[in-house]
C-alpha cells in the first residue's frame, strides 16, 4: 500500500510539472501581461517544437512590429538553450498601421504571439545559446531529458507615452520519454496553448503567389490575374526595413487585367535596383484582408499596368467638372453668368471663355506648385490647405465683399478706360474674365467633389511634373462648361438680347457674394474666435468705407478726387493692418455635439479594443461639403438613433487648422483633404471608406441599419 501511494504521488507531481511548464510566470504591469509559452506538453531529442513571446496589452496600449515605422522599437528576445539546440527566427504576424500624431507606425494591439521554432539536439547535454542575442543570466538545466529554456525579453509599449519593459522568463518542458514507473514511454501531447500558435499562424503573412517587382521610382507591381478591379478594392505595402519608404505617404492603387501597381514614395533608405521585402495587404470586395510576404526584384511595370496616370487624369477632370455643382462655387458661377451675358451681347464670347479658362488653369497650376513646395518643406499641406489660415479666410471674405459692392454699384472698375478706346475696353473685359477664373479656384478649394480625393492623393505621391499635369486636368474640368462656349460660339445665341435686365442681374448677383462673405466670417469664428471675427468685421467696415469714398472719387475731378482717393487708400491700409493681427487670435474648436467625441488615434484604438463599432468623420469649418453632409446625413435623427441602437461611437476630427494627427490619418487612408468618412466595424472586420457625398441611407447601410 505505501508503494502504491508513492507511485500516485509521483504521477501527480509529474503531471503538475507539465501543466506549469507550458507557460512561464508572467511579467505583469498595468500596461501589458507578457509570458513565454510552448506549443507542446513534452519534448523529444531532435524533434522541433515552438515557443512564443505572448504579449497581452491593456486597452489603448500597443507594441511594435519588426519595422516599427516612423517611431518605436520592435520586441527583442534573447534565449539560452541546451547544448546543441538551435532557435529559428521569430514569425511576425502582420501588423496594423497606426498613426501617432504626424507619424505612421506598424504595431500590435490587443494580444499578439511572436512564435519561433526550437530544435533540440539528438542527444542534449550542457548549455548552448541562441544566435539571436546575448546569453541571459541563469543556465538551463537537463534532468531526465527535461529542458529548461531561459529568456530575456525587452519590449516597448505606448499609449500617450511610451514605456520600455523587460523581463526574465524560465520555461520548463518535461521529456516525452520518462523513466518507467512515471508515465508510459513515448508520451507527448499538444499543450493547451497550441491554439495560440494556430491563431498566430493565421496572422503570419504567407509567401506571395504573385511575382513582384519594384521600379526605380518606387512603383511596386505584382502580376496576377486575381489582382483586378473586380476583386481588389484596396491594397497597401509595409516594408520590412525602416526608412525604405515614406510611411505617411499615400499609396495610390492601380489595377489592370494583369495585376496591380502601388505608387510608393521612396524613403532615405530606398536603393533603386535593389530587392525590396515587406508585407502586402490586399482587401477584396467582401471585406476580407489577405496578407502576403512579398519579395520584389528590380523591374519596371509592364505596359498593361502602366496606365495609372491616364486613369488619374480622368478622375481629376471628372472631379473638376463636378466641382461646378458644389455650393462654394455658386457665387463665382453667378459672376460667370454675368460675364457670359456681357460677352454674348458684345459678340466676344469665345475670347471671354478662353480668358476664364486661362485664369482657372493658372490658379490650379499655382495651387499644385504651392502644395508641392509646402510638402517639400515638411508642412502637412493638402487640398484646401490655405483655408487653414484665418488671415487667408478673412482676406477672401473681404475680396468677395468688395466684389459684391462693385456689383451693387457702390463703385465701378474700369470706367476710366471707357474713353481710351474700344481696344482697352476689350482688354479690360478679358482681364475680368481671367481674374474671375482665378477667383473661382480660390473659392472652390473648400469643396471636394467625387473623384477628387483619389486624384489629389495620387498627384501628390507622383513626381512633381505629373502632379502639375493632374492639377491642370482638374482645372480643365472646372472650366469645361464655360470653355464649351469657346468651342461652340453658336451657343451664344441662346442668351437674350441686351437690355435693362443686365443691370438688374448684376445687382442681384451681389447677394450670393454677400452670403459667401457671411459664411467666411463664420469660418473665421471657428479658427480665430471672437477676436478674429471682430477684426474681420472691422475690415469689412473699412472696405465698405473705402468703396464708398472710391465711388465718390470717380464722380469728382481735380483736388477733390485726389483727396477722396487718398482717404480710400488710407482706409485700405488700416484694413491691412487689422488683417495682420487676425492670425494672432486663439483658435476655437468646432462646437461639440451630444454623442460626439473628439478624434484621437488613442481613442480610436481603445474603442476598437473594446469591440465597439466606430464612425469617424474628418471635417473642417471651411469645408462646405463637410457641413452639408453633416446637416443632411450624419446629424439627422434616423442616423443618430441608429448610432445609439447599434452602440456606434462617433469620433469627429477637426482639420480646420490642419492638425498633424488628422493629416496622418487622412494620408493613411489615401486622402489629402476632407471630408473623409470611415466606418470601423467591431472585431476584426476591415474599415469601410464612405463616399464624399453622403446620404442618410449611405450611412445607415454602412453601419448595418439600412
Amino acid at each position: 500500500m505505501p508503494r502504491l501511494l508513492i507511485l500516485i504521488l509521483v504521477l501527480l507531481t509529474g503531471l503538475g510539472t507539465q501543466a506549469r511548464a507550458l507557460e512561464s510566470a508572467p511579467a505583469v504591469s498595468t500596461r501589458a501581461t507578457v509570458s513565454l509559452v510552448s506549443d507542446t506538453d513534452a519534448v523529444s531529442p531532435g524533434t522541433p517544437f515552438r515557443i512564443g513571446l505572448r504579449i497581452r496589452l491593456a486597452p489603448g496600449w500597443h507594441t511594435y512590429w519588426r519595422n516599427p515605422g516612423d517611431a518605436g522599437v520592435a520586441p527583442e528576445l534573447d534565449l539560452a538553450l541546451p547544448k546543441g539546440a538551435t532557435a529559428g527566427p521569430i514569425g511576425w504576424p502582420a501588423p496594423q498601421r497606426l498613426a501617432e500624431g504626424p507619424l505612421m507606425t506598424y504595431a500590435y494591439t490587443g494580444e499578439v504571439l511572436l512564435p519561433l521554432t526550437i530544435t533540440p539536439a539528438p542527444a542534449t547535454a550542457g548549455l548552448g545559446t541562441s544566435t539571436a542575442g546575448t546569453t541571459p543570466s541563469g543556465a538551463p538545466t537537463l534532468q531526465d531529458g527535461a529542458v529548461t529554456i531561459v529568456a530575456d525579453a525587452r519590449w516597448l509599449v505606448c499609449k500617450q507615452i511610451c514605456v520600455p519593459e523587460q523581463a526574465h522568463f524560465t520555461l520548463n518542458l518535461p521529456a516525452g520519454n520518462l523513466p518507467a514507473g512515471n508515465l508510459p514511454a513515448g508520451h507527448a501531447v499538444a499543450s493547451a496553448q497550441v491554439t495560440l500558435f494556430a491563431a498566430a499562424d493565421r496572422r503570419i503573412p504567407r509567401a506571395s503567389p504573385w511575382p513582384a517587382h519594384i521600379a526605380p521610382d518606387g512603383t511596386l507591381w505584382l502580376r496576377g490575374a486575381e489582382l483586378n478591379a473586380a476583386n481588389v478594392t484596396s491594397a497597401w505595402f509595409i516594408p520590412s526595413v525602416a526608412g525604405t519608404l515614406e510611411d505617411t505617404a499615400a499609396q495610390p492603387l492601380s489595377t489592370g487585367s494583369g495585376g496591380l501597381t502601388l505608387a510608393l514614395k521612396p524613403g532615405p533608405a530606398f536603393k533603386p535596383g535593389v530587392d525590396l521585402d515587406g508585407v502586402l495587404a490586399v482587401l477584396d470586395r467582401s471585406g476580407q484582408e489577405t496578407d502576403v510576404a512579398v519579395h520584389a526584384t528590380p523591374g519596371a511595370p509592364p505596359p498593361e499596368l502602366a496606365m495609372s496616370l491616364a486613369r488619374v487624369l480622368g478622375f481629376a477632370f471628372l472631379g473638376g467638372l463636378i466641382l461646378n455643382l458644389m455650393p462654394c462655387v455658386f457665387p463665382v458661377l453667378a459672376m460667370k453668368a454675368l460675364g457670359l451675358a456681357a460677352g454674348a451681347a458684345q459678340g466676344r464670347m469665345r475670347g471671354h471663355a478662353l480668358s476664364y479658362t486661362a485664369g482657372v488653369l493658372l490658379a490650379f497650376a499655382a495651387l499644385g506648385g504651392a502644395l508641392l513646395t509646402a510638402r517639400a518643406a515638411g508642412a502637412a499641406a493638402g487640398w484646401g490647405f490655405q483655408f487653414a489660415s484665418p488671415v487667408f479666410v478673412a482676406a477672401m471674405a473681404w475680396l468677395l465683399f468688395g466684389v459684391g459692392l462693385n456689383l451693387s454699384g457702390a463703385f465701378e472698375i474700369g470706367t476710366g478706360l471707357a474713353g481710351a478706346g474700344q481696344r482697352l475696353v476689350a482688354r479690360g473685359g478679358h482681364s475680368g474674365s481671367f481674374f474671375t477664373g482665378l477667383l473661382a479656384v480660390l473659392v472652390a478649394t473648400p469643396c471636394t467633389a467625387p473623384f477628387m480625393g483619389v486624384a489629389i492623393a495620387a498627384a501628390l505621391a507622383a513626381p512633381p511634373a505629373e502632379t502639375i499635369v493632374v492639377f491642370l486636368a482638374m482645372g480643365l474640368g472646372l472650366a469645361a462648361p464655360y470653355a464649351l462656349f469657346a468651342a461652340v460660339p453658336a451657343l451664344g445665341r441662346l442668351a437674350p438680347p441686351p437690355g435693362r435686365w443686365m443691370d438688374r442681374l448684376r445687382q442681384g448677383l451681389a447677394f450670393p457674394m454677400y452670403g459667401a462673405c457671411a459664411w467666411l466670417v463664420w469660418v473665421v469664428s471657428q479658427e480665430a474666435g471672437p477676436a478674429g471675427v471682430l477684426g474681420t468685421v472691422a475690415g469689412l467696415v473699412l472696405l465698405g468705407f473705402a468703396a464708398w469714398v472710391g465711388g465718390v472719387a470717380q464722380q469728382e475731378t481735380g483736388r477733390t478726387r485726389r483727396f477722396a482717393q487718398s482717404v480710400a487708400v488710407a482706409a485700405l491700409l488700416v484694413a491691412l493692418a487689422v488683417l495682420s493681427g487676425i492670425g494672432e487670435a486663439p483658435s476655437a474648436p468646432l462646437p461639440s455635439e451630444a454623442g460626439t467625441e473628439a478624434y484621437s488615434a488613442t481613442r480610436l484604438a481603445a474603442l476598437h479594443a473594446e469591440g465597439r463599432p466606430v464612425f469617424v468623420n474628418m471635417t473642417a469649418a471651411w469645408c462646405v461639403t463637410c457641413l452639408v453632409n453633416e446637416r443632411v446625413a450624419i446629424s439627422s435623427t434616423p442616423v443618430r438613433d441608429a448610432f445609439a441602437a447599434h452602440h456606434v461611437a462617433y469620433l469627429k476630427g477637426d482639420w480646420t487648422r490642419q492638425d498633424g494627427a488628422i493629416t496622418a490619418f487622412l494620408r493613411e487612408h489615401g486622402r489629402d483633404g476632407v471630408p473623409l468618412y470611415i466606418y470601423f466595424p467591431p472585431g476584426e472586420g476591415s474599415p469601410e471608406v464612405l463616399p464624399q457625398i453622403l446620404t442618410e441611407q449611405t450611412v445607415l447601410r454602412a453601419i448595418g441599419a439600412g
